[in-house]
């Protein structure tokens, strides 16, 4: 096969950690699959400094285009640039991290380039084939794609970030415009603050519906979070109710994490949230309800009101830690 094209995505000219996991699932292809070169492209502002440092992550070559047309993430010109760079004659497969981005990009990539596409893959088979999960992760199939041109999006938490090896060679890739326009930036609101990406996150602290209100997630969720230097999330119940915002959103339909501790405080456990989170190596439940389904994965599980809970173990945290 042709050559491998991983798409790097950056956050304030920074390599997301999930782009390194999708450089070592590309690795695994390149290996199945008999493919020629592995090579990365990164687009936006300071992407030719990211490509720099980038490149010792056993690459053949990097690219990096830093258009003013390309200063935010929109689908149209993102996609014209990659699927252009693809269509240069030497790529048969394209991977990227199954981030929001990664996820509205690739499909776009995979229509433009007339590629099949295997999404969230969580592993790569020792025929080539790949597994992934369906059904909220109740199945996981082995499947194939037949195309000859291959798109595959990777689960960030199922794959070790890649680690440094030989140096690539560093080159600007062009700017395409797209065919048609289709919306503009308007504006880019970070909701985190100064806390962890959720995807990257060691440690995470989950509200759910039963904190009532965003108030009381400002009250309960944040001294906690903030003491143990986590990242915030929310069930999707919670992000619906207007009590945390869709990027907080943890599960089947929003962000996928494994992060060494998982704190969910008020979070029933529908399935559709444990397929978000039940990979994180220590699980800790707080709910007032003993019958709720998240104790059944949890590590450790406490039977109580969590507005009587959070804070004395914030106070306790503080305690020990000395603050």
């Amino acid at each position: 096969m042709g050559d491998i094209l991983v798409f790097l995505q950056l956050h304030e000219g920074s390599l997301l950690k999930a782009s390194l996991s999708a450089v070592s699932a590309a690795q695994e292809l390149k290996q199945r699959w008999n493919c020629g070169r592995l090579v990365g492209l990164l687009l936006g502002p300071r992407s030719k400094e990211a490509a720099a440092n980038a490149a010792r992550y056993g690459f053949d070559e990097l690219r990096w285009c830093e258009s003013s047309e390309l200063a935010h993430y929109l689908a149209a010109p993102y996609a014209s640039t990659v699927s252009a760079v693809l269509k240069g004659g030497e790529f048969d497969v394209f991977v990227a991290a199954a981030t929001s981005i990664g996820k509205d990009l690739t499909p776009r990539i995979a229509a433009l380039w007339d590629a099949g596409q295997a999404s969230d893959i969580i592993a790569v088979n020792p025929d080539g084939s790949l597994k992934r999960p369906m059904y909220a992760g109740d199945i996981l199939a082995d499947v194939e794609i037949t195309s000859a041109k291959k798109a595959v999006t990777v689960r960030p938490t199922a794959f070790a970030p890649a680690v440094e090896g030989k140096s690539g060679s560093v080159t600007e890739a062009p700017y395409t415009a797209a065919a048609f326009a289709a919306g503009s930036f308007i504006e880019y609101k970070g909701s985190g603050g100064d806390r962890p990406e959720l995807g990257d996150a060691a440690i995470v602290v989950s509200g759910g519906r039963a904190l009532q209100s965003a108030e009381n997630f400002e009250k309960y969720i944040f001294p906690l979070a903030d003491v143990l230097g986590a990242a915030v999330g929310a069930s999707r119940a919670a992000v619906d109710s207007g009590y945390a915002p869709n990027d907080w959103q943890v599960g089947q339909t929003g962000k996928v994490v494994a992060p060494q501790l998982y704190i969910a405080a008020g979070i029933s456990g529908a399935i559709q949230h444990l397929a978000g989170m039940k990979d994180s190596k220590v699980i800790v439940a707080i709910n007032k309800d003993a019958e709720a389904p998240i104790f059944e994965i949890a590590d450790y599980g406490l039977v109580a009101d969590l507005f009587e809970a959070l804070p004395k173990l914030t106070a306790e945290i503080k305690r020990i830690k000395g603050q």
